[in-house]
């Protein structure tokens, strides 16, 4: 029984979707480190990034719990159809947090006195969506804290490269998830629920996250030179760019059939194509 809720759990949160945003968050941690990081801090940089994104899951299910029953696409989720209980999926959610403390303390201080910085944009993001049409950026902004918090995790500090690593990540979240919203564009505006689709239609909603896929390859390429890294690594950001290039060829304003791959799939491969290249060029 025990093992089976905790199974519906990780379908609840989509523990999967973490291959987002882990390779970028390795990435952020072999570029400060200029090498291989030590296994110390690979092992509780994996840990808090779970930690985070398990907490960061976790609560958004249960803010829009009530919201999530309304929306078809939704409904079947495991809060709605009781298949969880709100007490249990608090339990996880803390349990997730104490995990992300540890991790932060195992790593530096820097990293313990930065962590009430990522909780709070971890928990306001969820309550975003009720007031503002930007919630796609604070989004961004959550999973942009996974290469910095790594850069951080590695040299104890805060340095341009991994605030442009940040904010590459940001974008290309936010993007993608404006891209998701498509999908809930009826729903959103008879609920009162703020998207960028929501707010300014689906055709311009494509059109500000193709800016925003364009402004995270060349932020990505900007790391690169400050860096000085090599070929390896630029021949990453020119398939990422090119990953992002197809998956907005996958979505038309009157075509949204294609969202499910563009999501799932094209995301997946750039975090992972990322990380790859960017690991042959610190190694060769």
């Amino acid at each position: 029984m025990a093992s089976s809720k905790f199974k519906t759990f990780l379908e609840m949160i989509k523990f999967e979707h973490t291959i987002f945003a882990l390779p970028f968050a390795y990435l952020g941690a072999f570029l400060a480190s200029g090498g291989v990081p030590t296994g110390h801090d690979l092992l509780w940089i994996t840990l808090a990034m779970v930690g985070a994104r398990t907490a960061a899951m976790s609560l958004n299910r249960l803010i829009d719990r009530h919201i999530d029953a309304k929306n078809p696409r939704t409904a079947n989720r495991a809060l709605p159809r009781g298949l969880l209980s709100v007490g249990e999926v608090w339990v996880y959610t803390i349990l997730s947090f104490i995990v992300l403390f540890v991790a932060a303390v195992q790593l530096n201080w820097l990293c313990v006195q930065l962590m009430p910085v990522a909780v709070f944009v971890l928990v306001i993001y969820s309550y975003t969506k009720r007031w503002t049409w930007a919630c796609h950026l604070v989004l961004g902004v959550a999973l942009g804290l996974a290469p910095l918090g790594s850069w951080v995790a590695v040299t104890g500090k805060i340095e341009l490269p991994g605030v442009l690593l940040g904010l590459a990540v940001a974008f290309w979240v936010a993007g993608f998830d404006i891209i998701y919203a498509c999908q809930d564009y009826d729903f959103d505006r008879a609920e009162g629920i703020h998207s960028i689709p929501a707010r300014f239609g689906i055709p311009a909603a494509l059109v500000i996250s193709a800016a925003l896929h364009v402004a995270a390859p060349v932020l990505l390429a900007a790391v690169g030179f400050y860096l000085k890294l090599g070929v390896f690594y630029l021949f990453g950001v020119i398939i990422a760019a090119g990953l992002l290039f197809y998956e907005h060829k996958l979505v038309k304003p009157d075509d949204l059939s294609k969202i499910g791959v563009a999501f799932l799939n094209m995301n997946g491969y750039l975090s992972t194509v990322m990380f790859l290249f960017t690991l042959l060029d610190v190694l060769f």
